[in-house]
């Protein structure tokens, strides 16, 4: 299930996309679809391994266009403070769910507008501050980890934070609403239990949703997103005159 909207961004074939911090890759799979030339970035060599392993199963699927032995780009180990890549490298870059993970969340994004062209686009992000607050409230093991969350964002801060790094802002989303009884849930009655049954039938629904697609359960979804969507997306560019900042 995608939080970025690529048709938003405009993403199209042959573009170079990085999806910063790709996690389990659900974002760059989706890019590689569309016929982008994807690099996948995370910092955990345990995600990038089941990452390559779908990639692969994508290539021998024909799911990949144009290609048949290699995806265009490629899925890479790195740093989000020290990218590995040139300055403007990138025509669009994804960050979702990584900056609240960040202490140093203004030097990565500074890495971000240095690797993205100008005039490229960005979509950033991160947990939507009323039901990550709710989460945080409830169970202390929800953030309480190891590289687990390190802040709850308020929107004007991160918007002030992208501006001064000289990204100019294009509008804003809320997506994943009814992911957010789930966590509810799940931190009401402990984070790490979650095959109490409340939570599992729930996530049954999920699940249920994210398949089968119903309207009648993505009409819900759609119409609580302003409310309680579960994160929230900042979508901005970099001016064709943009000069990098010091982070």
């Amino acid at each position: 299930m995608l939080t970025v909207d690529f048709d938003r961004i405009g993403l199209r074939p042959g573009m170079r996309i990085l999806d910063m911090g790709c996690g389990g890759g659900r974002h760059a799979f989706e890019a590689w679809r569309r016929g982008a030339t994807v690099v996948a970035l995370d910092y955990s060599e345990s995600e990038l391994k089941d990452v390559r392993a779908v990639v692969g199963g994508m290539l021998a699927a024909g799911e990949i266009p144009g290609t048949t032995s290699d995806a265009p780009g490629g899925v890479t180990n790195g740093d989000a403070l020290n990218l590995p890549f040139p300055d403007d490298a990138f025509d669009v870059v994804v960050c979702s769910e990584v900056l609240e993970h960040l202490w140093a969340d203004d030097r990565a994004i500074a890495e971000l507008f240095r690797v993205l062209r100008p005039g490229g686009r960005m979509a950033v992000t991160v947990p939507n501050r009323f039901p990550e607050r709710i989460n945080w409230a409830l169970d202390d093991k929800y953030h309480d980890t190891p590289g687990g969350h390190v802040r709850i964002y308020r929107r004007a801060d991160l918007e002030a934070k992208l501006r001064r790094a000289g990204l100019s802002l294009d509008g804003v989303d809320h997506r994943h609403a009814l992911h957010s009884p789930y966590w509810w849930i799940r931190c009401a009655g402990g984070v790490e239990n979650s095959d109490r049954f409340l939570a599992r039938k729930y996530h049954d629904l999920l699940v249920h949703q994210l398949m089968k697609q119903p309207r009648w359960l993505n009409a819900i979804d759609d119409a609580l997103n302003p409310i309680l969507g579960k994160s929230v997306i900042i979508y901005s560019h970099k001016g064709a005159g943009a000069r990098r900042t010091a982070a």
